[in-house]
């Protein structure tokens, strides 16, 4: 049987979940990938009331929609970020508090924890998420800026991070990073520098993200085959990079997304440059059963359009792996 195709919630919390889940399904979707903010899923709710827990199931079910994960991205990027003021806008009042910088960051790493925790009570064995980082802004080496610098960071993700996947280890939960700018890994050597930080701990892995690596030039089929045992999530999202009008780069020139100059810009799933039926192949190759999640992304199209074609281009492009080699019957005793 094909994955099932599930849509990641984030970019539709202005609509309750009681409206986007009879969407969802007449989009063509098979399940969604539930964002702790807006009313989609609420940590402390879940971990609070039995009740809670039993009306998203019984929602999700009446419209015949599965959940397979879990997504805190917006308190996990304030675990380990040097915090500002922009963070109060996506941060849940109980996780801002006064704004404190370090109160900030420690009662955003105790919500992610509890987000193992109520992952647990859902039943589901995934969350997704953000690390934010203390030297992305460090990302251009100037001033110049020794590894030791860059290894304080690392050692930054480790401290923070370490409690928090003991407590995913204690509840059978994996912790996804959708690797991405701004966080403590955004290519394949970030990636493995992140994992070697945690002492390869298992319960750290990815959430496999095509359209951020792309227009780095980073290797995105690679990075499938590379952590073949840490993708415990994929999302679905098409970029484009090479576009624009050359007055702004791969940096985005302090830009908005749809400005017409940009460099790269996210774009709706198969209308991009993603190379989709490679990485088939691939988490074909590697075992992959999990979902594929459209998080669907793009400043000059209708969402409802765009999300609906995603679905449908998924499900065209998704097959089953082999059983067998297609030359097995060529021998006498493998024929009818």
């Amino acid at each position: 049987m094909p994955r099932p195709v599930t849509l990641f919630t984030g970019q539709w919390a202005d609509l309750p979940l009681a409206q986007l889940a009879p969407l969802a399904k007449s989009m063509g979707y098979d399940g969604l990938e539930l964002a702790c903010w807006g009313d989609h899923f609420n940590v402390q709710e879940a971990l609070s009331s039995p009740q809670y827990v039993k009306n998203k199931h019984a929602l999700l079910a009446q419209h015949g929609l599965q959940c397979f994960a879990i997504g805190n991205h917006l308190v996990g990027q304030a675990v380990c970020d040097l915090i500002d003021e922009r963070h109060q806008s996506i941060l849940p009042p109980h996780v801002w508090g006064d704004g404190e910088p370090e109160g900030v960051r420690q009662r955003a790493a105790a919500e992610l924890a509890d987000t193992a925790r109520a992952a647990a009570k859902f039943g589901v064995k995934t969350v997704t998420g953000f690390t934010g980082s203390s030297v992305w802004h460090s990302i251009y080496a100037f001033p110049p800026t020794t590894q030791a610098y860059w290894d304080k960071g690392f050692a930054d993700f480790a401290k923070r991070f370490g409690p928090i996947l003991d407590v995913f280890e204690q509840h059978d939960i994996n912790f996804a990073l959708e690797v991405h700018p701004t966080e403590i890994a955004f290519d394949i050597a970030s990636a493995e520098r992140a994992i070697a930080a945690v002492g390869g701990n298992k319960r750290f892995g990815f959430n496999y993200d095509p359209s951020h690596l792309a227009y780095q030039g980073v290797d995105y089929i690679k990075f499938i085959r590379q952590f073949a045992d840490r993708i415990y999530n994929a999302h679905m999202k098409d970029v484009w990079w090479g576009k624009g009008d050359g007055t702004v780069g791969v940096f985005g020139g302090h830009t908005s997304f749809g400005d017409a100059r940009r460099n790269w810009d996210f774009r709706s799933v198969g209308r991009g440059m993603i190379d989709f039926e490679s990485i088939i192949v691939a988490l074909n190759d590697i075992g992959y059963q999990g979902p594929l999640s459209v998080e669907w992304e793009d400043s000059r199209m209708d969402r409802v359009h765009g999300a609906t074609e995603s679905a449908a281009f998924c499900k065209r492009l998704d097959f089953k792996p082999a059983a067998g080699a297609f030359d097995a019957v060529f021998a006498r005793d493998k024929q009818a």
